[in-house]
């Protein structure tokens, strides 16, 4: 008998990649919710529920109508910069909500999966993150995401979190951009980008990162996992690795320090997370940074 996954914010980037691999899936049926209407292109196969997860109320409504098994909590306040100006809004989305919905996730005996970020790390050192190492948040979104990791910890009978990093790919419809899209577009448009080299990543495929919930699900897995890619660069490197695969002028690209960019919030210089014990755990297996823009393109041409 097939289990039920409810996912939130299936409008997003990994809410839509999430909702591919997991419509027809041979183990799980989908609720697939978000907030307003459905963005997807694929609208059979699985059902899909309009949630605001700031809504106690309905968060428990929609749980107890639909009993799942596992839920997925893709959505989340993840504007850097917007969250130092609206705090508010940042604990609600980023904390009350997780709240919301763990308690309904208990209610019906869900296995609870949140999302997390490599910003609750200071980036004060080598870099290379394990689960274990000890937070040190530099911003208001931070913050958040690490009081959201709390609250699951503390609260949620059966919970994994995932934390990952710069999340890239293409969907049908894109509700913001990313890193690498940004790059190629400014390239392509012949414009002179300054990109920082002094921070340092694991930028991570959607398709894997929703791989890896997934994964997570299917083992029972509990506890923290980092979901990450493989290849660890600064930005900039980042930057001319997207030039050099589109075939695009890496002149235009000039490097910048972090404390030019007068940016609201402060970033953790180098982080990148190490990814051996979902390696070994799940199963886990994400593409390199070359694979990954192989995947991009096909997925600019798809959509």
């Amino acid at each position: 008998m097939k289990k039920k996954i409810l996912v939130t914010g299936a409008n997003g980037l990994l809410g839509q990649k999430l909702l591919e691999q997991l419509i027809n899936h041979p183990n799980f049926d989908l609720i697939a919710t978000a907030k307003g209407e459905n963005r997807s292109l694929v609208k059979s196969g699985y059902c899909f529920e309009s949630l605001d997860i700031a809504n106690a109320s309905q968060v428990e409504e929609i749980a107890l109508k639909h009993r799942p098994d596992y839920i997925i909590n893709a959505a989340a306040m993840t504007n850097v910069d917007a969250c130092e100006s609206e705090k508010e809004l940042c604990l609600l989305l980023n904390v009350n909500a997780v709240k919301f919905l763990v308690d309904a996730a208990n209610k019906v005996d869900a296995h609870f999966i949140q999302l997390s970020t490599d910003f609750i790390f200071d980036g004060v050192g080598a870099g290379m993150y394990k689960e274990d190492a000890v937070p040190h948040p530099l911003s208001f979104y931070a913050d958040s995401k690490l009081m959201g990791e709390q609250v699951v910890q503390t609260f949620a009978k059966k919970w994994s979190i995932a934390r990952t990093i710069i999340v890239y790919g293409v969907v049908a419809d894109m509700s913001r951009s990313n890193v690498i899209l940004w790059v190629k577009k400014s390239l392509e448009e012949g414009k002179k980008i300054n990109v920082v080299d002094d921070q340092y990543r694991t930028p991570t495929l959607a398709d894997d990162l929703a791989k890896g919930c997934i994964l997570i699900a299917e083992k029972n897995a509990e506890g923290l996992f980092n979901l990450a890619g493989k290849d660890f660069m600064n930005i900039y490197e980042l930057a001319k690795r997207v030039a050099h695969f589109w075939g695009l002028d890496a002149q235009l690209i000039t490097p910048s320090k972090s404390d030019t960019l007068k940016q609201a919030a402060k970033r953790p210089p180098i982080t990148g997370l190490d990814i051996s014990k979902a390696v070994e755990i799940l199963g886990y297996n994400p593409v390199s940074f070359e694979e990954g823009l192989k995947e991009v393109e096909k997925q600019l041409k798809r959509y």
